[in-house]
């Protein structure tokens, strides 16, 4: 025998129902949890690959500006005999008008390389450079060869057939470090006087660039003519040929480097930092021995 059921009792059959359906749909606060936990370890996995990438790009696009500054520094020396004292140049003040005073901005100044040979002022401004077109700045000499003198000969400067103590004389050393002072007006010496300084402009990353050594962040030179005692001075048969000054450098000269891509944490075994040789293309180099040696350190 089949027993109807009432209409109300439907009702609340399908309301129980309904009730359960909405229950079952909802998430237990264990289950929002783990969706969270799975959300973060996803975030962590992500973003230092995200970071990498750019990383990544940034250094490629810098690697290709400096291959494009040594192509400017060639067309420079042919066209003068020899090369600039700066790539970007120094900053200019306007000389009158509504703006006397005031520093011209990089990108309208006409520098050495820019606009003739390099046409745009980004060329110069390493990727990670924040500063704006009309900051300018002081800068020290970058870290001389720590390695006693007579204890690191490089080349044959004598010419006795053998590279020994006698190839590595003072005279072919690093004249000054960042704590001579600042550079002096055209790289020529130093200044403990910031307004006798050299200024520079601040986005020209490869005339001076921003070094981090552990916990120390300075503005340090990176293209300069000379940097010898004997190179500032009057210049000697034994002193290092590797210097833009001298008539004819050799291919392993440094031009410039960028040090902005390093961990300032620990520079030990890491090639982070971007070196520009005279006679080849820009290359990933070894942190340490740049921090430590600058313009001395070899391809």
């Amino acid at each position: 025998m089949i027993v109807p059921v009432s209409k109300n009792l439907r009702v609340v059959m399908r309301s129980k129902d309904t009730h359960m359906r909405t229950k079952r749909a909802g998430f237990t606060l264990i289950e929002l949890l783990v969706v969270i936990a799975i959300i973060a370890i996803l975030a962590a996995i992500t973003f230092p690959v995200m970071a990498r990438a750019k990383d990544g790009a940034y250094k490629s696009g810098d690697l290709s500006n400096m291959n494009s500054i040594r192509t400017a520094l060639q067309l420079y020396r042919e066209d003068q005999g020899g090369f600039p004292p700066a790539l970007l140049g120094y900053a200019t003040l306007y000389e009158s008008g509504p703006n006397m005073g005031a520093v011209v901005p990089a990108d309208k100044a006409a520098g050495y390389l820019y606009p003739k040979r390099i046409q745009s002022v980004a060329t110069l401004k390493p990727a990670y450079n924040r500063d704006p077109m009309d900051g300018f700045i002081v800068a020290v000499w970058p870290e001389p060869d720590p390695r006693p003198v007579g204890s690191a000969p490089l080349f044959d400067l004598n010419g006795d057939g053998a590279i020994d103590a006698n190839d590595d004389p003072l005279g072919a050393r690093q004249a000054y470090g960042p704590g001579s002072g600042f550079v002096s007006e055209r790289g020529l010496g130093v200044t403990s006087d910031p307004d006798l300084a050299a200024k520079y402009y601040a986005v020209s990353g490869y005339d001076v660039g921003e070094e981090r050594i552990g916990n120390t962040v300075r503005r340090t030179l990176r293209y300069n003519l000379f940097w010898t005692n004997w190179g500032l001075a009057s210049g000697n048969g034994m002193d290092d040929p590797r210097q833009l000054g001298y008539s004819d450098p050799p291919d392993d000269t440094v031009i410039t480097w960028n040090s902005m891509f390093r961990d300032p944490g620990s520079l030990q075994g890491k090639k982070q930092d971007l070196v520009l040789f005279l006679g080849g293309s820009a290359r990933t180099y070894d942190s340490l021995s740049l921090a430590e040696r600058s313009w001395r350190v070899l391809p």
